[in-house]
């Protein structure tokens, strides 16, 4: 929170308003990527379409935003439709006992169907109220966000990144709260021995559901501030590419935690949009070296490693402390004697 506070209040009088564009996406994207590090790291759910909820997000707000000018409750509706539509999902996958394998295929035909469905409405029939889907050309001149209550105060770019940066800290926190808690702890459990958990006595569906409808409705907000940073939306939400990518950020930064997806995020958009603007190596070329280096190499991902490496450390630093400690009694010993 301290973190968050002190850029909210120290980056906007550093950099532009470009340069704070740039830092909005960052935030964006890492609340997108906290949405698939809890249902993964914490609750055993590897989702190969969590792209559909991140669209899903963005055209509830688009449709919404557009149709009743006022975005307070288009802001919801990224958050309830995406958050309804996991759950129907969920209800199937997990009542069901679709085991992982069948899971990851069934979320990424998921993502596959809503990716073909956006990109074939162009036609003029295809609206929802006043607002045409577009197919390919997607939904353009999206409203920005007001303040609850005040159709006419939107949000300029500065309040839009305090705004992303805010809901960033804030996600993370309530995770964190909600990993600690009681539910918190049998979705862990659950996760780590799925048939001890039902032994004693925990209906590991319905704590699977749960955890996949929080995350969908987290992914469904990232969606809804995508839309709001571009002020555009189309089918590419939905893609195959953008499901991959939200993996492969929590893969680099660390399964089972949250501040790695975070880190992992910034870091790969960071070097991914450098080497981009060179236009030398295609992008999809480099998420998969970057894929390729961080399984073999770390294995874990960055922030555990680290974390592994500070923990070996200690107690060496400990133990030379006690030798020395030891060695200067016994010093002072034979000096007595």
């Amino acid at each position: 929170m301290i973190a968050a506070l002190s850029a909210i209040v120290v980056l906007p009088a550093i950099y532009d308003e470009y340069s704070l564009l740039q830092l909005t996406i960052y935030a964006i994207l890492s609340v997108l990527a906290l949405s698939l590090a809890f249902i993964w790291g914490y609750g055993g759910i590897l989702s190969f379409g969590h792209a559909v909820f991140f669209g899903l997000g963005a055209y509830s707000y688009a449709i919404g935003a557009i149709n009743f000018g006022e975005t307070t409750i288009a802001l919801l509706l990224s958050m309830v439709i995406p958050g309804l539509f996991a759950a129907a999902l969920g209800y199937f996958l997990f009542y069901g006992r679709i085991s992982d394998v069948y899971l990851g295929a069934i979320t990424l035909t998921v993502t596959l169907i809503f990716f073909n469905l956006a990109s074939s409405t162009s036609g003029p029939e295809y609206r929802v109220g006043r607002v045409p889907l577009g197919g390919f050309n997607g939904i353009p001149s999206i409203p920005q966000l007001n303040v609850p209550g005040f159709p006419d105060w939107t949000l300029s770019t500065t309040e839009l990144f305090a705004l992303s940066v805010a809901t960033l800290a804030l996600v993370y926190i309530g995770l964190r709260l909600l990993i600690n808690s009681d539910f918190g702890r049998i979705v862990v459990a659950i996760k780590e021995n799925e048939v001890r958990a039902e032994l004693l006595g925990y209906d590991a569906r319905k704590y699977k559901l749960v955890t996949f409808v929080i995350g969908g409705a987290i992914a469904g907000l990232a969606g809804c501030l995508f839309a709001n940073w571009g002020g555009f939306t189309s089918p590419a939400v939905f893609a195959l590419g953008q499901s991959v990518q939200i993996i492969i950020w929590v893969v680099v930064g660390g399964v089972g935690t949250l501040a790695g997806p975070v880190i992992g995020c910034v870091l790969i958009q960071w070097l991914t949009n450098s080497l981009a603007s060179l236009n030398t190596v295609n992008n999809n070329l480099i998420m998969g070296g970057i894929l390729v280096v961080v399984v073999l190499m770390l294995p874990q991902g960055l922030v555990p490693t680290i974390a592994r490496l500070a923990r070996g450390r200690r107690p060496v630093q400990r133990l030379d402390a006690a030798t020395k400690g030891l060695g200067g009694a016994s010093t002072k010993s034979e000096a007595r004697a």
